[in-house]
């Protein structure tokens, strides 16, 4: 049998196969660690609000415990004041950031989605081609088989031919041998 039969001739596609279904996990790894990472930025900047939140509610409370006693002064009045609408404009801002973090998570989402999608392609396409060259060695095998089986045909006929062959010159050879002996 030709060797350029045994050589599976889309191996190249094959390798290319592989290695998109490489290229997609890593890529589907990444995604996901991405969105993770999102997920927990947003958290964190959740827990930064509840934290201006917090100090806010903390310096109202400072401020009117300070009013009620009488210890405030306009001056600190004025500073507290310029303190909560710090605090406010911070908050805001935070809102914004948490609101552009959510888009990025959405967006991270579908990237991930993508992934998935991309790696589950790739899978197939990798099986496909697994499954294609599983029968390409199958459907070689059954031909090595098939010239196996006539090769051995082809020499027990030999070994046949051979045999009668002998057997009709052993047969010459003692009729010679008796017609000798008359």
């Amino acid at each position: 049998m030709k060797k350029s039969l045994l050589k599976y001739r889309l191996q190249p596609l094959l390798i290319m196969k592989q290695r998109a279904k490489q290229r997609a996990e890593i890529a589907l790894a990444k995604a996901f660690k991405a969105l993770e990472d999102a997920k927990k930025k947003l958290k964190k900047l959740e827990e930064e609000k509840e934290e201006i939140i917090r100090k806010r509610k903390e310096c109202r409370q400072d401020m009117h415990r300070k009013l009620l006693a009488g210890e405030s002064q306009a001056r600190e009045g004025h500073i507290r004041m310029n303190y909560l609408r710090k605090l406010e404009d911070d908050e805001k801002d935070k809102d914004k950031e948490i609101e552009d973090q959510k888009r990025h998570i959405e967006d991270c989402e579908l990237r991930l989605k993508r992934a998935k999608r991309d790696y589950i392609d790739a899978v197939k396409e990798l099986r496909v081609m697994e499954k294609h060259k599983d029968l390409w060695k199958k459907k070689i095998q059954k031909l090595i088989s098939r010239e196996e089986e006539k090769e051995m045909d082809e020499l027990g006929n030999v070994i046949h031919q051979l045999r009668n062959m002998q057997n009709e010159m052993q047969k010459r050879q003692d009729e010679r041998a008796a017609n000798y002996d008359r």
